[in-house]
Order: C-alpha cells, then structure tokens, then sequence
C-alpha cells in the first residue's frame, strides 16, 4: 500500500484551527477504507499528547514546533529526510508550510495568505519575511496545493503565482470541540462568545472597544477565549472600564468550549482577514447564531446564516451586538439557517477530496518533476 508522510510538526496543542483540521480530516480518513498507510512525522510536543485520532504509526520526528528556528528547519529539510528515511510515496502537508525540496509528490494544505495579504497584522518583520519566503518554497516544490476557500485560492494564484490545475478548494467542516455538546444547558440570553488567538487580524480589540457603544442597560457579557499568557485586551477592558461585562479567558479546555457554544446566545467573530471560520461552522452546527465581519471569506462559509458588521467600524459592530439582543426572532432565523448552512460542509467531503488529491498528484509527479529538470 502506498504510504503517505503526513507533516505534523506544527501540531503542539497550541495552534487553534490549523490543529483542528488535521485532526478532524485524519480521524476520518481512520474511519475509511483507504488504499493509503499513514505515518505521522510529529513534533516533539505533540509525541508528549493524545494522538489516537491519526490513523497509522506516529513518530517523533526530533523537531520542536514552538522553537520557531528549529521548527523551521524541520519544515524545510526534516520532513523531506523523514520521508526518503520511512519509505513514504506522498507527502501531506496540513498547516500551510511544507519542505522546500522532495523526491516524492507533495500535497501541501495552504489554509491562506494573510502574511502577504496582511502583513502588518501578523507579525514583526523579522518573523514576516521568512514566513513568506518559507510559503513560496513550499508553493514551488508541491505538486499540488489544497485550500479552504475560494478567497484563499485566488489569493494563492496571486501571490504565489501557482498552477490553477493544480489547486483544489476543499472546504472544511465542524465539529464540537469535545465530540458532544451538551444538550441539558439553557442558553443565556446576553452572552457573546468569541473564541480564537491574539493575534492582530482576529480583532478582538474592536470587539471589545465596541461594547461602550451598547446602551449598558443591554450590555451583554462578552466572554473571549483563547489568550496565552498575559491578554493583551486586559489593558483594555481597563481602559474603558468593561470588567462587568467582559471575561477574558486562556485556552480552554475541549468541555468549557463545548459549554459555552451550549449557554450563548451568539457567537463573534469580527476578524479583518482569514482563510476560513471554523467556529462559525462549529457554532451553527449546534444551534448558535453567529455574527461577523463581512468579509468574502465569511460569507463563503455563513452565507445568509450569518449576521453581517464592518470590522472596521466600532459602531456597525455594536448595532449588530444590539440586534442580537434585543431581537429573539432574528435569533431563531439564524439558528435554523444556520443548522441548513452547516449541514453543506462535512468532513467525509474533505476526506474524500483529499484523498483524490493524493491520487491525482502520484499521477502527476514523473511528468512534473520532468519538467523542473
């Protein structure tokens, strides 16, 4: 059977969405009948954690995925020896980066382009850079490039220049944190959840600089998920004086998440710029309303499920907070639509086209590899 090297460095139990997806795809390629064996080339941190999802051997591949240096060597030489030295006949890579050489076909998973679209929100510089450049090695050694959404796509054809036919949306899908939500919870009415990292282009800031601006009579509780560390929205919470209305939480865990999507009444997610919105699809699985930025990717995922603000403008996204709570019918028509939107997005989907993928670029490599000869 032909064996496919599936890159997990990245993996720490600390990267939010990206470990969510490679997770949720291989646990149900494992519930498949496959023609593929599978073998995970983990990180140290991730040998040190549950990993019964994957569906084959995992080995520690010596590289640390939180020592960016020794993480990025491994990206770029590691998996590609890890591959030639196990034997593999494909290579999967699920978190955007991949090696920048190899002697077998590789299918890198590219979730989007925010660090050339917008750089000035992910990162210093120093860190910006080589990021890109790392993104364009992976973009000129893979055989084929998967992506979440068609937003993503076109920024990739864009900014890397790469193959149209040889770029494959595969939407992902939901799944509730803990397996199962609770269903003997009563959702609060005025709690908005937000659920995600710190990092700029998530906005958080703007959410919470836009509660002021909700008559405080109906001021909801916000609670905001995700930090690590010391919270950079504390300051601010401090500043406009909202410690009664907001709670800021750390990384939490499967069941808490699962707790909150079952007791809110709606979810927030007010980014600038993203590859995709994994909680949104989370949350409208289970019942919860959702309100967002009104950016094409979102609306790629929510459709007429969601309800719409301007990211920008700390107004537009307190008028939406407002009709959240204060209007129960516009609730209960996002909670059906919804459940409807959801329902068009699933993992065996995705597992199924990635799995074509891998075929289809075993088909490809000896011409292609002729080619940059």
């Amino acid at each position: 059977m032909p064996l496919v090297l599936v890159d997990l460095l990245s993996y720490t139990g600390t990267k939010g969405g990206m470990e969510t997806y490679a997770r949720e795809l291989y646990r149900e390629i494992g519930r498949m009948d496959t023609p593929y064996e599978f073998v995970g080339f983990a990180s140290r941190e991730l040998m040190t954690k549950d990993h019964s999802w994957f569906p084959g051997e995992v080995v520690d591949s010596g590289y640390s995925g939180e020592n960016r240096v020794v993480w990025a060597y491994g990206e770029l030489v590691g998996v590609g020896k890890g591959a030639t030295r196990l034997g593999a006949d494909v290579i999967h890579c699920p978190a955007t980066l991949g090696p920048r050489r190899t002697s077998v076909p590789t299918v890198i998973t590219m979730h989007d382009m925010l660090y050339f679209s917008h750089p000035q929100l992910m990162s210093t510089p120093l860190y910006t850079e080589p990021v890109k450049w790392m993104e364009k090695q992976a973009a000129r050694n893979a055989t084929r490039i998967l992506t979440d959404s068609e937003s993503s796509a076109a920024e990739i054809r864009k900014f890397l220049g790469f193959d149209a036919s040889r770029l494959e949306v595969v939407p992902l899908a939901g799944t509730p944190a803990s397996g199962t939500v609770p269903t003997d919870l009563t959702r609060r009415p005025g709690l908005v959840i937000a659920v995600g990292n710190r990092r700029p282009h998530k906005n958080w800031e703007g959410l919470v600089r836009a509660l002021p601006y909700v008559d405080e009579a109906i001021r909801p509780t916000l609670v905001v998920t995700g930090s690590h560390g010391d919270d950079p929205l504390r300051p601010v919470v401090a500043e406009l004086g909202l410690e009664p209305w907001v709670d800021l939480r750390t990384w939490v865990s499967a069941e808490e998440l699962d707790e909150l999507y079952a007791t809110a009444s709606i979810l927030a997610m007010p980014s600038f710029c993203d590859g995709f919105c994994l909680p949104a699809l989370e949350a409208m699985m289970v019942g919860l309303p959702v309100m967002l930025s009104d950016i094409p990717v979102y609306r790629e995922v929510a459709a007429d499920a969601g309800l719409y603000f301007d990211p920008h403008d700390h107004r537009s996204i307190a008028r939406a907070i407002t009709r959240a709570v204060t209007e129960p019918e516009l609730l209960a028509r996002l909670t059906a639509e919804g459940y409807e939107q959801a329902a068009r997005f699933s993992w065996r989907q995705a597992a199924e086209q990635t799995l074509a993928a891998f075929d289809t670029a075993i088909a490809e490599y000896p011409a292609l590899a002729a080619r940059r000869r």
